[in-house]
């Protein structure tokens, strides 16, 4: 869970609706330490091969599901995401 602004937030709710999303492969959301709000919400994506998507497009379509509070503040495209043997993505490792 993340506390952003003293209030909750489920990194599950916004990575199921990221996996809807066409193009994206796969998804993890974490919280990062932040000065004023205590975490905020950062999503870490992993793009289908050859498919373009941007920051603007995921946030225009996550502000029509989540509340204000609940929408990343950060948004990173990365290769790919550290798993573990079993496929597992490994949360801790990312900042």
């Amino acid at each position: 869970m993340i506390i952003t602004r003293g209030l909750n937030v489920y990194p599950r709710e916004i990575e199921e609706l990221l996996y809807q999303y066409p193009g994206i492969l796969e998804t993890a959301v974490i919280g990062v330490k932040e000065e004023t709000r205590g975490e905020v919400v950062k999503a870490i994506i992993v793009l289908k091969e050859h498919a373009t998507v941007t920051k603007k497009e995921i946030m225009d379509y996550l502000k029509l599901h989540l509340a204000s509070y609940k929408l990343p503040k950060i948004v990173e495209f990365v290769q790919s995401l550290p798993k573990n043997a079993t496929g597992k993505i490994l949360k801790k490792e990312l900042s």
